[in-house]
């Protein structure tokens, strides 16, 4: 089993003068760690549930360039990019461009946006949910066709790109990994089977409500004859924890049956955050105790 850091926040004790150097220290952390992958959200606000909006914001694709120039194995993604936020040749070029300057350490992480409140503030448009939807398996086309050379012009409903040239080429072949953030049954993970190569599902919908959005995922790709397998199941979760599990954190062997509960029920990488992440505590805990626990422990169904 796998596991990888979400970033959700840059709000920290150290405050904003030095954001850079405790983003930089986080990366290279969880590179020492052990951790598989690296996220952080592809929003312009702070978000409800983890702060107010006015809470410092990095760009999502500037962060994992920089991110990027901090390590040297660690995979790289967004979670997820909204598919409002950028024209979908220009998107491909800029995941293109990361995945070619870490060595091939892009994920394309994708999905159909949601937060209105940042587009309204921006000035950026806000189309309705099935266009937003429509405008995302669009894109999902563009992203295929610039990463298999194919130069022939697309025309869509929403999209016309003369020449979807796009050179250098990712160094991952035949492409970054493409995953498409959400649980929806039946759009988002519809799309998941025809297109994607990771989805992943919020983790506090528990066992039986991560199983039953895998059962669906499982039963569009034989809709459409695609292997089941071929597809990265992640999960997404918040996690505190520390050495003993001091006021009501997770102790070493509870965050190594958390991940063990998640593999018996077929989850390749578990993603999650750390409430604490700004601490060396955590990190040190997961590198000496956990992480190589975890790596070891086999998938269900693998």
């Amino acid at each position: 089993m796998r596991v990888g850091l979400q970033v959700p926040s840059f709000t920290w004790p150290q405050g904003q003068a030095q954001l850079g150097d405790m983003f930089a220290l986080i990366v290279e952390r969880a590179e020492r760690a052990g951790f598989y992958s690296l996220w952080v959200m592809d929003h312009f606000f702070q978000i409800p549930g983890v702060g107010p909006a006015e809470n410092e914001m990095l760009e999502g694709w500037s962060a994992l360039a920089f991110a990027a120039g901090h390590t040297n194995y660690i995979k790289l993604g967004t979670m997820v990019t909204g598919v409002t936020y950028r024209y979908p040749g220009v998107l491909v070029k800029t995941a293109t461009t990361l995945d070619v300057l870490s060595h091939g350490r892009a994920y394309f992480g994708i999905g159909a946006a949601w937060n209105e409140q940042e587009h309204k503030g921006l000035g950026i448009p806000f189309p309705p949910l099935k266009e937003r939807f429509e405008r995302l398996e669009e894109t999902l086309q563009i992203a295929l066709r610039m990463w298999s050379a194919d130069e022939e012009p697309y025309h869509g409903k929403y999209y016309t790109l003369e020449r979807p040239l796009n050179s250098p080429q990712p160094v991952q072949l035949p492409h970054p990994p493409i995953l498409i953030g959400g649980s929806g049954e039946q759009k988002t993970l519809r799309l998941v089977a025809k297109y994607g190569n990771a989805c992943n599902i919020f983790g506090r919908l528990g066992r039986e409500g991560i199983q039953h959005k895998f059962e669906v995922l499982r039963q569009h790709c034989q809709e459409i004859g695609r292997n089941y397998d071929d597809i990265e199941k992640t999960t997404l979760d918040s996690l505190q924890i520390t050495r003993d599990g001091r006021n009501g954190t997770m102790s070493p062997k509870q965050a190594i049956e958390y991940f063990r509960s998640m593999a018996e029920i077929g989850v390749d990488q578990a993603i999650f955050s750390l409430r604490n992440v700004s601490e060396l505590e955590p990190f040190d805990v997961l590198r000496t105790e956990v992480i190589p626990e975890v790596t070891r422990i086999p998938v269900s169904g693998r």
